[in-house]
């Protein structure tokens, strides 16, 4: 975010310095800039720098994703203060799934735990462990049981979250179980 700053306040003062030279060419043709020129174009620097980083924002963090991680939803948003996301909506946050790395459980191998990943602008990124069962097909919130505990997983998952029906053609659904099986 730092670096960001650095390049927003750098692109402020590139485009005002763009200005500064066009105000001393019209100086040298014989004609006055408007005194407000420079601070104008500090403006559209520092705008057009920040929409820039709204829209590739999502390019650039799916770019750094490692292999396995699949974007499985985004979510896209038009925001009042931000009038040019009404002509194209921003993508604000997604959805990956680490099915590079999902893993069958030993008692049932229909059954994948996996990491979900959300991601959000200027946000940390939060990890979800889910269940999903391949032949139902449903997923569930997991949460790390107790060490001693006996329950296998879709026992332990049916005693503390409910399982939710995925749809054949879901995006996570996809990703998990036609990678893995």
């Amino acid at each position: 975010m730092l670096f960001e700053f650095i390049a927003t306040i750098a692109a402020g003062f590139g485009l005002a310095g763009v200005a500064l030279v066009i105000t001393h060419l019209s100086k040298l043709a014989g004609k006055k800039a408007p005194k407000w020129l420079i601070p104008l174009f500090g403006a559209a620097g520092i705008f057009g720098f920040q929409i820039h980083q709204e829209y590739n924002w999502y390019s650039q963090q799916v770019a750094q994703l490692p292999e396995g991680m699949t974007v499985i939803k985004t979510i896209e948003k038009s925001i009042w203060f931000r009038p040019w996301s009404y002509i194209k909506p921003q993508t604000v946050r997604f959805i990956a799934a680490d099915s590079g790395h999902a893993s069958a459980q030993v008692d049932d191998q229909d059954i994948y735990l996996v990491n979900l990943y959300l991601f959000e602008r200027r946000m940390s990124v939060q990890q979800i462990l889910q269940v999903i069962d391949c032949v139902a097909p449903a997923r569930a919130d997991y949460i790390i049981p107790a060490k001693d505990s006996k329950l296998t997983i879709n026992e332990y998952v049916e005693q503390t979250t409910k399982w939710r029906a995925l749809a054949q053609g879901d995006p996570l659904f996809i990703s998990v179980c036609s990678n893995n099986r």
